[in-house]
């Protein structure tokens, strides 16, 4: 009986160290790890989608929380004035979710592009919504109040062709921001005014 209540006591012991241990390198790399997913998986659709901006959209960003979810806003400087930003969202694909990175230009409430982040779609099919800049143009200059559908779903959207699911995901992602956009829109202009000082 002895043996046992010391096998579970050192047990404990180990596991407690362990979890410890586990928790301070967590806590440790989490800025490293987030850095790395904006430089390698985030920032080539942000700094597509921010091309031309005058300063470093990945470097000046901001969060702002949107009820229990913290958000990261990434900011493009156009002419010497902050005035767009980019936000990411998920739709629901084929595959699991689909990353799409979206930006609005607040001065005119428009969309100035959308690039998809990640996914898990079928190579060949799904995944094109990634490598297809055709498909994520047709996102540039839509006002963030319209319906984002694809068109047989009645909207304005041309599906890639075999890939209707990751379309209506990506359709969804837009969708997402668009209603984050203008439900934060307020929290936005004020950090945006904060860059032009």
């Amino acid at each position: 009986m002895r043996d046992i209540i010391k096998m579970i006591l050192v047990l404990a012991i180990l596991s407690t160290f362990s979890g410890g241990l586990l928790a301070a390198i967590r806590t440790g790399t989490k800025d490293k790890i987030e850095n790395q997913q904006l430089q390698f998986v985030k920032g080539p659709a942000i700094r597509s989608i921010l091309e031309g901006a005058s300063n470093d959209p990945i470097a000046d960003r901001f969060k702002l929380k949107d009820g229990d979810i913290e958000r990261s806003f990434f900011v493009g400087a156009f002419d010497g004035k902050a005035n767009c930003i980019a936000l990411e969202s998920y739709g629901k694909g084929y595959g699991g979710d689909v990353g799409v990175m979206v930006g609005i230009n607040i001065d005119e409430n428009k969309l100035i592009g959308a690039g998809v982040t990640t996914h898990a779609e079928t190579p060949g099919m799904g995944a094109r919504a990634k490598e297809d800049p055709a498909f994520v143009s047709q996102f540039k200059g839509v006002d963030v109040k319209d319906a984002y559908k694809v068109t047989t779903d009645g909207g304005k959207i041309d599906a890639i062709s075999g890939a209707t699911i990751t379309s209506r995901a990506v359709c969804a992602a837009v969708t997402d921001v668009a209603s984050i956009y203008s439900r934060l829109k307020p929290q936005i202009s004020d950090k945006i005014k904060e860059f032009n000082k």
